[in-house]
């Protein structure tokens, strides 16, 4: 996105409100809502979803944090919270930035289940440079 988007986010002024606040709310809501959403998906007790998000020169990382004790895994759930907030950061900033556009989408890490714990070993090529683990 534009840096004027970012700067304008940052400090609240987009016209349609906090811009953030409400893309928390809405991956959230995404997250305890992906069953309905997705046909093969499970219905999965959601424990605690977090989604924050990190303010660069010129982009906004959104991550998501999703924990359950079911016996299956909460992907989807997390991939839902990250998509939805990162359209919701979209709707309501398109006034200011048509140009923006939402990038890379995955799953940085896992754990728990059948399957265990994995997690992502090369770095997306992200515009960020940041290779952290997410």
């Amino acid at each position: 996105m534009d840096a004027k988007t970012t700067a304008a986010v940052a400090a609240n002024a987009i016209n349609k409100g906090d811009v953030l606040a409400t893309a928390r709310v809405a991956g959230i809501q995404a997250a305890k809502n992906a069953a309905m959403l997705l046909p093969m998906s499970h219905l999965v007790l959601v424990g605690n979803v977090h989604v924050n998000f990190t303010i660069a020169d010129t982009y906004i990382d959104v991550e998501a944090s999703v924990d359950t004790v079911d016996r299956t895994g909460v992907e989807m759930e997390a991939l839902m919270a990250v998509t939805v907030a990162a359209l919701t950061v979209y709707d309501m900033c398109k006034s200011a930035d048509r140009t923006m556009t939402i990038e890379e989408i995955a799953i940085w890490e896992k754990s728990g289940g059948r399957s265990g714990t994995w997690r992502r070993e090369e770095a997306l090529g992200n515009t960020s440079g940041v290779d952290s683990e997410k």
